[in-house]
């Protein structure tokens, strides 16, 4: 760690202990996530923290999705002073915190299974290429009047559609008291409405770079689903809980900045669209498939990419087309900041840190290898199902370069047992199809 990296963490490690005394913060939550995006949470006491600034907070590895065989468990969690906030749903005193943190060997090396070191090393990458990346998510979620039980259809909150707003329709009482919570914590709303399906909602977030976004996201999760039990609802961001409307998907905006330059931008260009903007989007194209088992890791997740609604099935990119998997878009023409391109595949329920480590990696190949960017007029299709998906991801040098030998294996068993599982069950299709005649 540099000199002024060190004091500008301990200046923020002062302030984060000089706050918890000032707050009267009893309980400080420290939190990461698992391979599978998971977040996981272990709870210290406000005279443990200085210390675990300095060593860490010591845990079993192997008890954790993906992190560590049962020979090699022992690891430690560093909470990362910029991250603080207090959580504004526990505000009896004494009040709560919470910091994310980073994972890290008893050695002080950093853990190859932790998501947040891998977006890093893909973010440490485009800095030296002299790049910062910014994002941008929408995201899009269902409310349902209760938890769900085996056997039952979810009943959404409402009936509304598309940017509804009538007394029937609740969602946007919870979708004002879910931002006042987010921007309690730090984390800056742009839009929120009601999206198109029955119970469906969407509230995007500020643009921040790559690593922060991916934090806001794990903590936007979390106070959705928060509120939700607050309100007696329950939140999902299963990709596809309906076969007759339309999945939940996380369309990201990305942007490359040279300082304080745009480096999507030329004001000269057809859609004012730079080289590297055009080579970032044909890396993004040419590595799509085999990246997609990371933006869409579940079953459930090719149920949206092929179901209409306008998820992308295909490899392909464009302006107008609310379908592409990619797509340029034009609200601010001319205006250099608002240059950016929106990549549509992901949905709401990918680990963030792993999604944006793969789709920032094939836009840097393509921008390092000068990739040229041409019309399609054939597109090839995204993987139709995982195991489709896992197939392509396993061939791939690309995602095993920047997930890590560890996290790429482990993806690969999970989702091959997750595939199997899937495989060998009766669905409520077949038994409703072929029961009755056969």
């Amino acid at each position: 760690m540099s000199t002024d990296r060190s004091e500008h963490m301990s200046k923020q490690q002062e302030f984060v202990l000089r706050t918890i005394e000032e707050r009267n913060i009893r309980f400080i939550r420290l939190w990461f996530t698992d391979v599978l995006g998971y977040l996981k949470s272990v709870a210290i006491a406000p005279a443990e923290l200085e210390n675990a600034f300095e060593e860490g907070i010591g845990f079993d590895g192997s008890a954790i999705e993906g992190f560590a065989r049962s020979t090699e468990s022992d690891m430690l969690a560093i909470p990362d002073p910029a991250t603080f906030s207090i959580l504004p749903w526990r505000t009896e005193a004494p009040g709560a915190a919470r910091m994310f943190c980073d994972i890290t060997m008893p050695d002080g090396s950093p853990s190859h299974a932790d998501p947040r070191n891998v977006l890093r090393r893909t973010l440490n990458k485009a800095a030296q290429m002299g790049y910062t990346c910014y994002t941008h998510p929408e995201i899009e979620f269902f409310l349902f009047k209760s938890a769900h039980k085996p056997g039952e259809i979810p009943e959404p909150v409402d009936q509304g559609g598309y940017f509804d707003h009538t007394p029937a329709v609740v969602g946007h009482d919870f979708r004002r008291q879910a931002i006042t919570m987010l921007e309690a914590m730090g984390i800056s709303v742009e839009f929120s409405h009601h999206e198109g399906a029955p119970g469906q909602q969407e509230i995007d977030l500020r643009y921040a770079d790559a690593l922060s976004t991916a934090d806001n996201i794990m903590t936007f999760r979390h106070v959705i689903k928060e509120v939700a039990l607050e309100q007696g609802f329950f939140a999902s961001f299963m990709p596809k809980p309906f076969t007759e409307h339309p999945g939940s998907g996380m369309h990201t905006h990305v942007s490359l900045f040279e300082g304080e330059k745009n480096a999507f931008y030329d004001p000269t260009a057809e859609l004012n669209l730079s080289t590297v903007g055009r080579s970032f989007i044909a890396g993004i194209l040419r590595h799509a498939a085999e990246i997609t088992a990371v933006t869409n890791q579940w079953v459930n997740s090719y149920k949206r990419l092929q179901g209409g609604g306008e998820a992308p099935s295909l490899i392909n990119w464009g302006h107008n087309d609310r379908g592409a998997l990619v797509r340029i878009p034009m609200y601010k023409p001319k205006k250099e900041n608002s240059t950016r391109i929106e990549f549509r595949s992901p949905d709401s329920a990918c680990n963030p840190y792993l999604a944006y480590a793969v789709m920032l990696a094939a836009g840097l190949k393509g921008i390092e290898n000068s990739y040229v960017l041409e019309k399609i007029s054939d597109p090839k299709p995204l993987p139709a199902n995982l195991d489709e998906a896992i197939a392509l991801m396993e061939e791939s040098e690309l995602v095993r370069e920047t997930l890590g030998e560890h996290v790429f294996e482990y993806v690969l068993r999970n989702k091959r047992a997750e595939w199997q599982d899937y495989r060998r069950q009766v669905s409520a299709y077949e038994l409703d199809r072929y029961l009755p005649v056969l």
